[in-house]
Formats: C-alpha cells, structure tokens, sequence
C-alpha cells in the first residue's frame, strides 16, 4: 500500500468516525405525536404533528434537552383554527421546556409509574394529554396576522371558536425514530413534520411576528428568538 494510500484510508476512517459521532449526539431520545381534537358543528376535527426530543449527549448545551418540530395547527373550516403552542404557561412565565416531557410525564401518569427517559422510545400505544400537560392552546382569526391570536382555554373553547366548539382530547403517541438522519418516511421512520410557515405565513418573515403573536394573545413577552421557538424549532 503507497504511503497516499495509507493516508487516504485513515482520513476516510476518521471522517466515518466523526460522522458516526455527529449522528450519535444529534440522534433524537425519541418521537412522539401530538394530537388535538376538536368537536365543530361539522364534526371533529384533527391535527397533528411528529415532534422530536433531542438529549444533550454531547453536554455543549449544559445538559438541556432540546426539541426539533412545530406547533399543531388545527384547521376547524368556517375560517376558523386551533394552534397547540411549543409551550406551556407557568404561572407568569411561558415554560418552553416543558414540551420535550410531555410524552414522558403523560405515558407515566397513564401507566400510573414513572416512564423513565431511556424507556420512553419503548412505549406503546396512545395516551391522553390532559391538566397541565396542555400545551398554550391558541387562535387566529386571520392567520396571516398575528395580532388576531388569541387564548383558548381548552374546557371553554366556544368563548373563542363560539358555539359547538369543544377541545375534544389531546394524545401522545411514541413512534419510532427510524433511521435518523435519513428518515424521510415509510420504512425509513416518520419525519418531524414541518409545513407551518404555510398557514403562519409571517413565521417566515424575519422579525418580531411571533412576539407579536405571544403579546396579542395575552401570554407573557419572551425573547424574538424564544418567541418563535413557540411555534417552530429546528
């Protein structure tokens, strides 16, 4: 074997070592699908969306778990919507972590023990999301404006959506990670679903368009950058 040759052999083993190790690190815990249902005077309504948690393996994020996917955006007909933010509300503050434990916390509270992180991908079967496990629920009367959000309390939907509008359930389900980076579909595993930027145009747009939203709907002001993190995380 020439000495370029020997060379080339292990620059390619290296590269397919640190590759290996990106996939590693950047590999999803797991998926899981959130569902929302909502009663209409049309019948229920659906939406969902694959969302992915991500641990910190290699600890450069101090530890923090971290979340690839986007809001559930329900489309109710008659113009009207339900969105299911990347958040939650903790007293004063919008609690965007929260949201990478609601499979765990709700297949624990539906097993009655603890789900713990590791055994979370094993799981099976679809389980409620109910009380604080909710995420911010909200709606736009004209969603290419962000300044028409506004709160939905999940038990009284109807004083926003009106009459014969109800938040029928919301679920978890654990799908499995498939062949993470290339998991476009089918036997390659279920992709974390994007496509909201479609029916919230202005999240496209650079600026303060997601604060807007968050302050329109009455929810606590937050960073541009954590605003947006409501609604969409890469």
């Amino acid at each position: 074997m020439s000495f370029i040759s020997k060379w080339a052999g292990l620059l390619g083993l290296l590269a397919v070592i640190v590759i290996g190790d990106q996939i590693r690190i950047s590999r999803p815990g797991h998926k899981y699908r959130l569902t929302v249902e909502v009663t209409t005077p049309d019948g229920i309504k659906t939406g969902a969306g694959v969302l992915a948690v991500v641990p910190d393996r290699n600890y450069n994020r101090g530890g923090r778990t971290t979340m690839r996917g986007e809001a559930v955006f329900v489309d109710l007909g008659r113009g009207k919507n339900l969105v299911a933010l990347l958040a939650h509300q903790q007293g004063g503050k919008l609690d965007l972590d929260d949201i990478n434990y609601v499979a765990l916390r709700a297949y624990g509270a539906a097993r009655g023990n603890r789900v713990s992180f590791n055994d979370i991908s094993r799981q099976a079967g679809i389980v409620p999301v109910q009380g604080e496990l909710i995420p911010v629920l909200v709606s736009f009367g004209d969603p290419r404006d962000p300044q028409t959000a506004r709160p939905v309390a999940g038990d009284h939907a109807d004083t926003v959506l009106g009459d014969g509008y109800a938040v029928r359930g919301l679920t978890a389900e654990v799908v499995p990670n498939g062949f993470w980076p290339i998991d476009f579909g089918g036997a390659l595993g279920e992709p974390v679903t994007r496509g909201i930027e479609a029916k919230l145009p202005w999240l496209g747009v650079p600026g303060e368009a997601a604060a807007t939203a968050l302050k329109a709907a009455g929810l606590p002001v937050v960073g541009t950058t954590e605003a947006r993190e409501a609604f969409a995380r890469k």
